[in-house]
């Protein structure tokens, strides 16, 4: 299941600027010819897909999008200004539909991709343009052509910034349920979440990120053994995979044993996506015995740091959210550079 962010917006291109009737009229030359200049053409109305956005959020409170309008002509056969564009900064994978018709309109997929959803109206001819020899003082010129007006659905079908992964019951959907608005179903038993659950995180006021609560995999997940291959597809998408580990499932003779299997579907279903950025959290801290399972799994795990937290609680929550926040922006920034 993809997430959806729908938002309904109207876009209006700027007017095309009029043209000018005007006569040249100067001391020595005082029956000058036509100097009407032409009028500027109106502003257009861009989409440009960016990884600075990563979700509709920004949009969900304006309805109107206006670009500007041309300048008239003047005399001197003097052009009017042009209408300045406006840029409308959109997430990669925002799908535009006319909202009157459903029609799709553009699927903007890449990243820094431009599309002229509305084009500015052009400007009127000025009267220096109709000028002939049949008529050599033309007293009139062309109005601007008006702008475009179009209704506009946006959906944004974005997988997350943020997967979480772990086998079932490691606690994911009580974490996606304590830092965002999701609302799973919870339960003490495996494979309580049968489809992903999205949830979109705010932390101040940083750009909001998606994270989703991918169902629990099991060994055996990437020729499509439980909930199988359909979710693992989903996690591909994703920029960072927060791996959650049930401290209290942990085995004392082969603490890795968990977390191992998970990598190693991950591994097999892609090796890109068993490359991915990756964070490692023990979960449920707040059992009696958490402290001695975490010791065991830091010791097998190595040197490498983990967080320890409680989903049920709030323990270490907020450190968590802010280390998602720095991650993904080092993610950003590396993506910046190889565009660049």
């Amino acid at each position: 299941m993809k997430f959806i962010d729908d938002v309904w917006i109207t876009v209006q291109s700027g007017n095309g600027g009029a043209g000018c009737v005007s006569l040249r009229r100067e001391k020595y030359i005082p029956k000058g010819g036509p100097d009407g200049g032409d009028g500027g053409r109106g502003g257009d109305v861009i989409f440009k897909t960016t990884t600075k956005r990563r979700t509709l959020y920004h949009l969900q409170y304006q309805k109107l999008y206006k670009a500007k309008n041309g300048a008239g002509g003047q005399g001197r056969n003097c052009t009017g200004k042009s209408g300045e564009s406006l840029i409308i900064e959109l997430p990669p994978g925002t799908l535009v539909r006319d909202a009157d018709t459903g029609q799709i309109i553009k699927d903007l997929v890449d990243t820094d991709e431009v599309f002229v959803v509305a084009q500015g109206g052009r400007g009127g001819l000025g009267n220096a343009r109709f000028k002939s020899s049949t008529n050599r003082t033309p007293r009139f010129a062309q109005p601007g052509e008006p702008g475009q007006t179009l209704r506009l659905h946006l959906e944004l079908k974005l997988l997350a910034d943020v997967g979480l992964v772990g086998l079932p019951n490691a606690g994911k959907s009580t974490l996606i349920a304590a830092i965002s608005s999701a609302r799973p179903k919870i339960a003490d038993y495996p494979f309580t979440t049968l489809k992903p659950n999205l949830g979109v995180v705010r932390l101040g006021q940083r750009e909001p990120f998606v994270v989703a609560d991918i169902p629990g995999l099991i060994e055996g997940a990437h020729t499509g053994s439980g909930l199988g291959i359909q979710f693992l597809r989903h996690l591909e998408r994703t920029r960072l995979l927060v791996h959650l580990v049930d401290v209290a499932a942990i085995d004392a003779d082969h603490p890795l044993k968990h977390f191992e299997t998970i990598n190693r579907e991950l591994n097999e279903y892609s090796p890109l996506l068993a490359g991915k950025r990756q964070l490692v959290v023990l979960n449920k801290m707040d059992v009696d015995w958490a402290d001695d399972a975490a010791a065991l799994f830091q010791d097998a795990y190595g040197k490498q740091s983990l967080m320890r937290i409680s989903a049920a609680t709030g323990q270490g929550l907020d450190e968590l959210m802010q280390t998602l926040c720095n991650l993904l922006d080092q993610l950003d920034e590396v993506q910046a550079e190889e565009d660049a």
